[in-house]
């Protein structure tokens, strides 16, 4: 799933007429890096939320054909956050065969640019899938950028932590088992911090550190940074 509901308050007035998720860095739309680099990990089925101008990502992306995907649209009326997006697009993650529960799956927001390889994260969703009494949640985390230096969570040995000597900062990708969001009720709007951070106090979340590239895309600066780093690199 691709989390691409959000309003871009930050991004104004680029926003006002574009979406957030269209906004173009280097030669392409935020979004469609995210498509590329999903179909290159070996993710063919998408879901794509959206709220604000969402019209406009379903037209310019389409059912994903062109990406080597397939997407499906999980359309708010309102924005309804993260944890509240990912309840009402659970019906949609589900495979026709599955029993209710569902299985896991892999989320991405649709503002950070990162080189992650996806496919390095197909075990822990194998894994996941064959463990679904154990964790909760799998987060990607990266070093703290300049405008996050207090971080979010610790790692240690391969299991997150709410504090510790050396915070990271949660990438907006993780992998989650349906039941985290078992209590948020679709349609209703819901933060996942608090979801994480009551898995993480019960010992329920698995973690990794990504060293690489990684840009959160929420400033029309770091818009400008990363079409800077695209540009230059496709010349």
């Amino acid at each position: 799933m691709i989390l691409a509901a959000g309003r871009g308050e930050r991004m104004r007035p680029l926003t006002d007429t574009l979406p957030k998720p269209l906004l173009r860095v280097g030669n392409k739309a935020l979004i469609e890096y995210q498509l590329e680099s999903l179909a290159r990990g070996g993710f063919a089925d998408i879901v794509i939320n959206h709220a604000h101008l969402g019209h406009l990502i379903e037209a310019a992306l389409g059912n994903g054909d062109r990406y080597g995907v397939n997407i499906r649209y999980s359309r708010e009326p309102v924005a309804l956050e993260t944890a509240g997006g990912i309840a009402q697009a659970l019906p949609l993650l589900r495979h026709e065969r599955e029993n209710r529960g569902g299985q896991p799956f892999l989320v991405v927001n649709a503002d950070i640019y990162c080189e992650i390889d996806f496919s390095s994260l197909l075990p822990v969703l194998r894994h996941m899938q064959a463990s679904p009494d154990g964790d909760l949640a799998h987060l990607v985390l990266v070093d703290n950028p300049r405008h996050h230096p207090e971080g979010d969570f610790t790692l240690d040995s391969g299991r997150v932590a709410l504090s510790g000597k050396n915070n990271l900062t949660f990438s907006g990708i993780g992998i989650y088992q349906p039941k985290l969001f078992a209590d948020v009720v679709p349609g209703s709007p819901a933060k996942l911090a608090p979801l994480l951070r009551q898995a993480i106090s019960s010992g329920k979340v698995s973690g990794q550190h990504y060293k690489d590239v990684w840009i959160d895309v929420g400033t029309p600066e770091r818009l400008q940074l990363i079409d800077s780093r695209l540009s230059t690199a496709s010349n």
